[in-house]
């Protein structure tokens, strides 16, 4: 079952306390310096003033812009412009993660990278049915946040988070398999990327093309597992193009209202598909948003996996206790096109080049071996041969598998003839006593 273990209880970064009241003074965080956003509702600074505080854990803050213009032949593109030539931060150490935790996650990182160029490999091999969608540079991010999970915890990857599936238990196999449409990929070749999930071992719902719409869906089943009278983490993703759609506001408003453990993480890239962060938002972090649902909000450096994880552990522990839901935004770039058909031509090369300085396994990896000597660079190179290896082995197994026959296609399409018993994961829902079922009035919407 990929990532099952137990984990110390860590201090809650809510606003809300179990029963949902609000404390009198705002949350401040005591370990990452917070910026601090004021609203008046008159303008003065002396009237309904309300001041919170955004904890960002980030050790460094990049300050450049990205402006739009047009030439002569009225083509459009984009510029970049300021401190281009920062130096790379350092990686803050964790709060929670311990010697063994830190060097599994940056294994998972690494199958995350070598899964990912095999898929590219296998792409330009005419291998794959359709396109491929890239993590690279996201990989703290996904393998990180998804280690943070317990066993009994849900989540919901997108596209750009098939390290989580690998942390999850799931083999680089199954997702090089549903990429080729084989006979033996998780949807026996009847979908393409990554639209594959598992519901019954590994706790994984089934990426939905529609951004936004995976928030809702994932607040309704950690609605249902409380009905089932247990507080479950449930944790999805969104890009910061995604974020703007409005079944996002739906959804993070619903878990909100009635208190559910969603964890969202925000994976601000700087890039919506060819629109940059200037031109898709106004507000200066998307973790401001939090404030409009009355949820903690949090930044990290999305490059930065013991960033990524201590914020993910202090949510999922937030969710366990009934505290409700938390969004975090992790900043970080995306270094590829939207998929591989996209040589993102419109992004300024500058970018890439301070990015790639910051390659999250590069850091950790740096981390590790020489900041805090968790590995001899022998067994660092002994590591990533192991890896290699598995990733060689695992797509072996992925290009023997033979394509699905025609005539399978009419199977697995519907439901029939009881071929599978949906039950509560749980245990059923408790009733009044001395009744056998919910009466008519207790409504559906009568969540609380």
């Amino acid at each position: 079952m990929g990532n099952i273990k137990k984990k110390s209880k860590a201090s809650s970064n809510g606003s809300r306390s179990r029963n949902g009241s609000r404390p009198a003074t705002p949350h401040v965080a005591t370990s990452a310096p917070g910026r601090r956003v004021e609203r008046s509702s008159t303008g003065s600074p002396d009237q309904n003033l309300r001041t919170y505080s955004i904890p960002d854990y980030r050790l460094e803050h990049p300050s450049f812009t990205v402006r739009q213009s047009t030439e002569k032949d009225g083509h459009v593109r984009y510029e970049v412009s300021g401190d281009l030539d920062a130096p790379i931060p350092p990686i803050r150490d964790s709060k929670y993660l311990d010697k063994q935790q830190a060097i599994e996650i940056y294994r998972y990182m690494l199958l995350n990278r070598k899964m990912e160029i095999a898929l590219e490999n296998l792409y330009k091999q005419g291998k794959v049915v359709g396109g491929v969608y890239f993590g690279l540079g996201q990989e703290a991010c996904s393998c990180a946040s998804a280690y943070a999970l317990d066993k009994d915890d849900w989540f919901a990857p997108m596209i750009r988070n098939q390290g989580s599936l690998l942390v999850r238990g799931f083999r680089a196999s199954d997702t090089m398999m549903q990429y080729m449409a084989k006979a033996d990929s998780p949807t026996k070749g009847r979908d393409g990327t990554s639209h594959f999930g598992d519901i019954e071992k590994r706790n994984m719902v089934s990426p939905i093309s529609m951004l936004g719409d995976l928030i809702p869906v994932m607040s309704g089943v950690a609605l249902g597992a409380r009905l089932q009278n247990r507080n479950i983490a449930v944790m999805t993703y969104i890009g910061d193009g995604g974020q703007s759609t409005g079944v996002t506001y739906e959804g993070i408003n619903f878990a909100a209202v009635q208190n559910l453990g969603l964890v969202l993480f925000v994976e601000s890239n700087l890039w919506a598909y060819s629109t940059p962060s200037e031109m898709q938002y106004r507000c200066q972090d998307l973790a401001e948003r939090a404030i409009g649902y009355g949820i903690p909000g949090v930044i990290v450096d999305g490059t930065d996996a013991c960033q990524v994880y201590d914020a993910a552990h202090e949510a999922v522990e937030r969710a366990h206790r009934g505290e409700g839901p938390t969004l975090i935004e992790a900043k970080m770039m995306r270094m590829k096109g939207h998929a591989i058909h996209d040589a993102a031509s419109y992004v300024p090369k500058p970018m890439f080049d301070f990015w790639k300085k910051r390659d999250p396994l590069a850091r950790f990896e740096n981390y590790l071996v020489k900041v805090k000597k968790w590995l001899t660079a022998k067994e660092n190179e002994a590591l990533i041969a192991e890896v290699e290896g598995t990733i060689e082995a695992e797509r072996e197994i992925a290009v023997n598998s033979p394509m699905p026959t025609p005539e399978s296609a009419e199977g697995g399409v519907f439901c029939e003839n009881g071929c599978h018993e949906i039950k509560p994961k749980y245990g059923m829902p408790k009733v009044k006593k001395g009744t056998t079922s919910y009466k008519e009035t207790e409504a559906a919407v009568h969540l609380k």
